[in-house]
């Protein structure tokens, strides 16, 4: 199997391959791993009984899963990584806030899924704890260097592995037993702060791959439909995440461990195969490590591409790009696993803070405004259409980080309306007012939007209306 030598640029029509089933492959597999099973367990752990946790966890994927699919339709149509779209919002150069934020979270979910690793890794081989995340870290580095399709690959077969396992799995910890009185639906066992609480997690794990959801459909024919694009990859997150989820959920509330070692939670439930079942546990955490690698690396690529306007990326330039991001994310994580349970949380609402306003001026520009229509080859230029820096939008991103400062809640702050509600519901306005505003502000606007078949040498910008 070849290198990627794709980075940042357009992929052209004659290297377009693929089908969108690959989609529900590579979003299944790579949300059907331990981690999520911590997400589940949250809601459990902290009071809510299984019956509301269910509910809660069910309607935050829905919700949530439906902009990261949104997000995913937009790479047939233009070819070109997520992030490199934003240029059309922020500017070649101003895109570069936004980027760089989403390469902060992606590196602190990396190194967070190394420290979740970490025993699961020595259970198969004895070393250290340090040692165990390096050698993880090195695994991530070099499966993401081979690129995107060695990532939709392990995702095919991980699909089947994982739903294996997790299936054989479901079966034992029912098998097991779980307390009786724990399913009860009623208003006498509903907890209206933990309830919020374990929306706000689901939602904002599906919400947190828009981001980079882009890079893993770019390569596909561009005549796929945006249906077919939405509804692939909206399924196979809704899938494996909801399932993953519910498994957590169902193993904290019969008393098993799955917060602080969710990998041998798992792989003690299988007697005498212990070490296979580590294996698809590693494998499947692997592949889900290596998405977030690589879109940082694009992410860190389009910063200083934008400045430049360069396209091509060289192996040795992309391999150096990696090993950096790769030795940032180890060092974290080594320094991190012995805080781990706060330094999880903090990320995963943290995230919602910063990529849900970017998601929301994404979607409504793409989906509201321009209608799909954009200049991909104005994207790589500084002196462009696009402009070099966005400040309206930036203005509305830095607002809407502002607006959700009252209904914040983290380890170490509470705003006020968050302790009103009981818990943090910034989610919700940070997808509607940023979307709102962008939308107000531009919609009279003329936003350079690119007559049919006039893009020259990059794409033929259809809607996504007209090719649903």
């Amino acid at each position: 199997m070849e290198i990627e030598n794709r980075s940042v640029e357009f992929i052209p029509e004659h290297e377009r391959y693929g089908s969108p089933k690959r989609l529900f492959t590579i979003w299944c597999s790579a949300n059907m791993q331990v981690t999520t099973l911590v997400i589940g367990a949250l809601g459990v752990v902290a009071g809510l009984n299984l019956g509301w946790t269910f509910i809660g966890l069910i309607l935050g994927n829905l919700i949530g899963s439906v902009f990261m699919a949104a997000h995913s339709a937009q790479g047939p149509h233009l070819g070109i990584p997520q992030m490199i779209q934003s240029r059309a919002q922020f500017g070649v150069i101003g895109a570069g806030v936004p980027l760089a934020i989403v390469v902060l979270a992606y590196i602190l979910f990396t190194a967070a899924n190394g420290v979740v690793m970490r025993d699961s890794i020595k259970a198969v081989a004895p070393i250290s704890d340090n040692n165990a995340i390096i050698l993880f870290g090195v695994l991530t580095l070099v499966v993401g260097f081979m690129g995107y399709e060695l990532i939709h690959r392990i995702g095919a077969w991980m699909s089947a592995l994982s739903s294996l396992v997790f299936a054989l799995a479901a079966y034992a910890v029912w098998q097991h037993g779980v307390p009786s009185g724990v399913w009860e639906v009623s208003a006498g066992t509903f907890k209206f702060a933990v309830f919020c609480l374990v929306v706000t997690q689901a939602a904002s794990w599906t919400l947190g791959f828009g981001p980079y959801v882009a890079d893993y459909s770019r390569y596909l024919p561009s005549s796929i439909s945006t249906r077919l694009t939405f509804w692939y990859s909206y399924l196979g997150i809704v899938v494996g995440s909801t399932l993953l989820m519910l498994l957590g959920a169902l193993m904290a509330a019969s008393a098993m461990d799955v917060t602080t070692d969710p990998g041998s939670a798992i792989a003690k439930l299988f007697p005498g195969y212990e070490t296979l079942v580590y294996g698809v546990v590693i494998v499947g955490v692997l592949e889900w490590n290596v998405m977030n690698l690589y879109s940082s690396y694009m992410s860190t690529t389009t910063i200083f591409t934008g400045f430049n306007g360069k396209v091509r990326i060289s192996l040795l330039t992309k391999f150096v790009i990696m090993a950096i991001v790769a030795a940032i994310v180890t060092w974290i994580a080594i320094a991190a696993q012995y805080n781990f349970s706060a330094y999880f949380s903090d990320i995963l609402i943290g995230q919602v803070y910063v990529l849900v306003p970017w998601s929301a001026i994404n979607l409504a520009d793409y989906y509201w405004i321009r209608k799909g229509r954009y200049c991909v080859a104005a994207m790589y230029d500084v002196n462009g259409i696009y402009g070099k820096v966005n400040w309206n939008t930036l203005s509305i991103y830095a607002f809407a980080v502002v607006v959700q400062i009252p209904f914040m809640e983290l380890s170490f702050y509470k705003g006020p309306i968050a302790a009103l509600v009981g818990t943090d519901i910034s989610w919700l306005p940070a997808l509607v007012v940023p979307g709102v505003l962008y939308y107000l502000v531009n919609r009279r606007k003329q936003l350079h939007l690119t007559p049919f078949g006039s893009v020259q040498s990059f794409a033929t910008p259809v809607t996504p209306l007209e090719r649903a």
